[in-house]
């Protein structure tokens, strides 16, 4: 089997990659950077591209029997227009450059697969509800990107492709993601909520992620959007105390919403959003978490 990875080189596209080449795929990864730790691996081609343009790599879309899309630019800097524009660009952008090399290929009969990324930022600050994935799209930023990239993405389905949509929780692994961004605050004996700490904090560890595409791969009735956060919700004062406890550090530093938002901006305030998202589908259909509880994935990693 073909797979084809936008993104590989990112945090989450790395990890993919590595699991991929260990169970014998042949993976193609596409990505900004001039090179990629796998890319002397036999199973394994790397392609440097913008994918927000068209080009040469849109032809390994038409010989993928999976395509795994895990571009956009990183939310973490500051929201000028510009990057703002560059957060929207780099994932829509991408995603219909993907679907039109798909829909190019019509009278094949191949039966790919597109999974594509989107995010729980999908449902906006929604505070305390419950959400599964029929809850309507929140109407900030973050919630207007994330309904058009999916929307792109849907697209595909014009052309036969099953399309499962990725809502993404905070991703915590080794070696970089979410927790590179934290642990320094920590460690410093600093660390400690954002603001209140009362928001929903849905998050969901690597390996349970990886498993999950897997489980798509292998599960032809799955199609849509689909939350991938892991079963046990927990809020953001509860996730500082589990990290602070894993670490052996203090975590009663809090940031105060006023100083993330005159600090972060716009970005800030998307960061003290609440989601308290389920993941109704994957539950539905029978996924097993390895690590539901945010204690057990903290010892795993840390």
């Amino acid at each position: 089997m073909n797979i084809m990875v936008t993104g590989a080189s990112g945090f989450v596209g790395t990890h993919l990659c590595d699991v991929l080449l260990k169970n014998n795929y042949y993976v193609t990864g596409i990505g900004t950077s001039k090179r990629h730790v796998f890319q002397n691996h036999e199973q394994f081609e790397w392609i440097s591209a913008d994918t927000t343009l068209k080009g040469d790599w849109q032809d390994k879309v038409k010989t993928s029997d999976v395509i795994i899309n895990l571009t956009g630019k990183n939310i973490f800097g500051y929201w000028t227009k510009k990057y703002k524009s560059q957060i929207y660009q780099s994932r829509i952008l991408t995603t219909e450059n993907i679907v039109s090399a798909l829909m190019k290929d019509i009278d094949s009969g191949r039966k790919a697969l597109l999974l594509n990324t989107s995010a729980i930022g999908y449902y906006g600050d929604r505070g305390d509800d419950s959400l599964t994935e029929r809850d309507l799209p929140g109407s900030d930023f973050l919630a207007t990107v994330c309904l058009d990239w999916e929307n792109a993405a849907l697209k595909a389905e014009q052309k036969g492709v099953r399309v499962v949509i990725m809502r993404l929780g905070v991703v915590l692994g080794k070696n970089g993601g979410a927790l590179g961004k934290m642990l320094p605050a920590f460690k410093f004996f600093v660390g400690g909520p954002l603001g209140k700490g009362i928001h929903w904090f849905p998050w969901i560890h690597i390996d349970d992620l990886i498993s999950a595409i897997f489980f798509f791969m292998e599960n032809d009735e799955i199609k849509g959007s689909v939350n991938l956060v892991a079963p046990g919700m927990i809020k953001h004062r509860e996730f500082a105390s589990s990290l602070g406890h894993a670490l052996n550090r203090p975590s009663f530093m809090p940031a105060p919403d006023f100083m993330i938002k005159a600090i972060m901006g716009e970005m800030g305030q998307a960061f003290l959003s609440s989601q308290k998202a389920t993941p109704s589908v994957l539950n539905s259909k029978g996924f097993s978490f390895k690590y539901s509880d945010i204690k057990s994935a903290l010892d795993e990693i840390l």
